[in-house]
């Protein structure tokens, strides 16, 4: 497998993880946030949520270094 066809599938991947990651996160998404009313209170993050947050990130690193990689490989 050559590292372009190989790069193109990392890419791939990793976007459709960055999205489904993406919806799933619940941060700031109550009915009320969407009339005006801010009535939240933020907390750190712990447990499942901070997992998911760095894999977010992780996963957005990867793609956007594979996109460049991509791009610096020699046609």
């Amino acid at each position: 497998m050559q590292i372009g066809n190989f790069l193109e599938v990392v890419i791939f991947v990793s976007a459709f993880l960055t999205i489904l990651l993406i919806l799933l996160q619940q941060r700031g998404a109550s009915l009320g946030a969407g009339f005006g009313s801010s009535g939240e209170l933020y907390t750190t993050r712990r447990g499942l949520e901070k997992s998911m947050f760095v894999t977010t990130i992780v996963t957005s690193v990867v793609f956007v270094g594979s996109i460049v990689g991509l791009l610096l490989i020699p046609a």
